[in-house]
């Protein structure tokens, strides 16, 4: 108060001497003004903080769902490495038991071919067997049928001894060789005995005609039964051989396949990683976010309490300087030149007007600008054009519009709130998966036109490097000239910037002792309107902080030049040492990117066929949502924006009918 008592007399003293109207008047005039100017810079305030509190909200919002999502993809990663797991399990189990399976038969073909072996031996003994008696048995029989001829009776008996003495010969055919031979040698054929003998000489020839038949039929069922068993024993080799191959055809792909899943599983693991990491600092930046929209929160409500207070303290001046003590001995006793303003025309056309309707409209117009309600703001404006009766009406019909619509938008939005849940995880997903493919096709086409320019230029390369060699030696050489220079310069600053310091310091720590209006305690303002007004000086005092900073900031120019001077020639000499390295190992790098891309094309290929599915669903999806967007989506302010803004229309408008039904004014918040 004694800040704007010492105004208003400097005001009065320099309005009458200047303009030669009414000091009072002329004092406010422009107290009226500063309330004015106040007043704006008070509504520019909530309006930038308005923004403020908009962004906050948004970044809560986004901050959240991306927290969500990234707890959603590490539950995933989390189920595809568990997944993975099983499989390798599953993998190492079958390949063991493959394994199992390869031994066995590789012992059932080591097995067979010993049984094979033996039977083929057994095979051969017993046809030498059978040929050597069917042999004997046809010798015997060519000495029997020509014995009567040259009557060598013991060549016939040696060849039937011979023929007794086979194992395959039954104990019958034995019995009739053995009286055969029991016959007296040299029996006369014309004699009367040579009947019983040329009788029983008939019976051998039947039965070593017998026994050589017999013998040829089983000797040729050997024969077909070891062409069966060789052929059994080649087939049973055959499937153990194809078992065998298959069996190590499926461990070689379920060896890669497991390896190729170990690879997966770890990619994973990888992912999980990042995004748990993301996740952390995401919550950290949603915290670190909340903290300050808090704090800047209390920051601005202590600045509105400030300012409030302020223009509280210009229209108690006000008062003070219109009441009858002071503006009466003025009009009575200096000079006077009263001017009627369109202000004041104003208010003589409102005195026409029910003083309840005019109370109404104050109160509304306050209300509307309070919570930026255009509809009670129109209103406000209607109750002072419309007759008293057709203004209560008009607010009972608004307050029941409202809640009408209150309900119906709640309904709306549960609906909508559903629909766009569902569809937004179906665009999210088709969404990723597109953005993904296109990454991927896009991160392989880059790849491959990579590759393909790599090779060329790392050719050029190779050439270019004793050039920039060169060239680095070049500006090795200016760049140290330049930082000399430069820590120069930096001496010099020093010098001039600590003297306008001192300068600047001595001048504002006179302007302190000023003494201003202090509205509330300094600490509870924002950072940029903490101090209590005291002319330029503590707009000075920033000049000397920033007169400080620039200070550091040469002392900080002229170290960090020495050190990197010293770190330019560090580099330097690395470079020199690393560029010949560089030039041997480009050579080596043609080779492998060459073989590179030749794979990228193959996944490149595969990537294009999958995009193109995974964009059909999408487009679906996004069909959808349009057709959604019209009713469902915000457009300006969000559903709790529009509520609260809604109940404190109500609110308003039941105060107005309140005032209309001869209440007193409610208090304005």
């Amino acid at each position: 108060m004694v800040a704007i008592r010492t105004l208003c007399l400097c005001l009065l003293v320099s309005g009458a001497a200047a303009t030669k109207v009414t000091p009072i008047q002329k004092v406010l005039t422009l107290m009226d003004e500063l309330k004015a100017k106040g007043t704006k810079e008070k509504n520019a305030e909530e309006v930038r903080f308005s923004a403020f509190t908009q962004w906050c909200t948004g970044t809560k919002r986004t901050k959240t769902a991306e927290i969500e999502e990234g707890a959603a993809k590490m539950e995933s990663l989390e189920a595809q490495i568990e997944k993975a797991t099983v499989l390798i399990q599953k993998l190492t189990e079958r390949i063991q038991e493959l394994d199992e399976d390869v031994n066995r038969w590789n012992k059932d073909q080591k097995s067979a071919s010993t049984v094979r072996a033996a039977e083929k031996a057994d095979y051969t003994a017993t046809n030498l067997d059978y040929t050597e008696s069917i042999a004997a048995v046809g010798d015997a029989l060519q000495v029997l049928q020509a014995q009567s001829a040259d009557k060598k009776q013991a060549l016939v008996q040696e060849s039937l001894i011979q023929v007794r003495s086979l194992k395959r010969v039954s104990l019958r055919a034995k019995s009739v060789l053995d009286s055969y031979l029991e016959q007296p040698a040299g029996l006369d054929v014309s004699a009367p005995e040579a009947n019983a003998y040329e009788s029983q000489s008939g019976g051998v020839v039947d039965m070593l005609n017998k026994l050589q038949d017999q013998f040829s039929g089983e000797q040729r069922k050997l024969e077909k039964d070891e062409l069966g068993a060789n052929n059994a024993y080649e087939q049973v080799m055959q499937q153990l051989a194809d078992d065998v191959e298959n069996a190590k055809f499926e461990i070689n792909k379920k060896t890669k396949l497991r390896a190729d899943t170990e690879q997966n599983k770890a990619e994973f693991k990888g992912d999980l990683a990042q995004t748990t990491a993301d996740r952390d600092e995401d919550q950290k930046y949603l915290d670190e976010t909340v903290a300050l929209c808090t704090q800047k929160t209390t920051d601005f409500e202590a600045r509105q309490k400030l300012r409030g207070e302020e223009l509280e303290a210009i229209s108690k001046a006000m008062e003070i300087i219109g009441s009858q003590a002071v503006s009466g001995a003025g009009d009575k006793h200096l000079p006077a030149m009263v001017q009627v303003s369109s202000s004041s025309m104003a208010q003589l056309r409102s005195q026409q007007q029910s003083p309840l309707q005019r109370q109404i409209a104050v109160f509304l117009e306050s209300q509307a600008k309070r919570t930026g309600s255009r509809l009670l703001s129109e209103v406000a404006a209607s109750a002072l054009a419309n007759p008293f009766g057709k203004v209560k009406k008009m607010i009972k019909d608004l307050i029941v519009k409202l809640m009408e619509e209150g309900t119906s938008e709640t309904e709306h939005k549960g609906w909508c709130d559903t629909e766009l849940t569902t569809n937004k995880q179906s665009r999210d997903k088709h969404t990723e998966q597109a953005a993904q493919l296109n990454s991927d096709i896009e991160d392989l086409t880059a790849t491959i036109q990579s590759l393909t320019q790599d090779v060329a230029d790392l050719t050029k390369a190779v050439k270019e490097l004793d050039a920039d060699m060169a060239k680095e030696s070049e500006e090795r050489a200016a760049a140290k000239a330049t930082n000399a220079q430069t820590v120069k310069d930096a001496q010099g600053a020093q010098a001039a910037v600590e003297a306008a310091t001192a300068v600047l310091k001595d001048f504002y720590a006179k302007s302190a002792e000023a003494t201003a209006l202090v509205q509330g305690p300094a600490g509870d303002a924002p950072e940029t309107f903490d101090k209590a007004y005291t002319g330029m000086g503590s707009s000075g005092g920033g000049i000397v902080d920033f007169l400080e900073v620039i200070l550091t900031d040469f002392q900080r120019l002229e170290s960090e030049t020495a050190a990197s001077e010293a770190e330019q020639e560090d580099e330097y000499k690395n470079y020199m040492f690393e560029s010949k390295k560089d030039k041997a190992l480009k050579e080596g790098e043609i080779n492998l990117k060459s073989n590179t891309k030749t794979d990228k094309e193959g996944a490149l290929a595969q990537a294009q066929t999958d995009l193109k599915s995974t964009q059909e669903q999408l487009d679906k999806a996004l069909e959808y949502y349009e057709k959604l967007k019209p009713t469902c989506v915000d457009s300006g302010i969000t559903y709790e924006e529009r509520v609260k803004r809604r109940e404190e229309e109500i609110v308003s408008l039941q105060e107005a009918l309140k005032i209309l039904a001869g209440n007193d004014l409610p208090t304005m918040a």
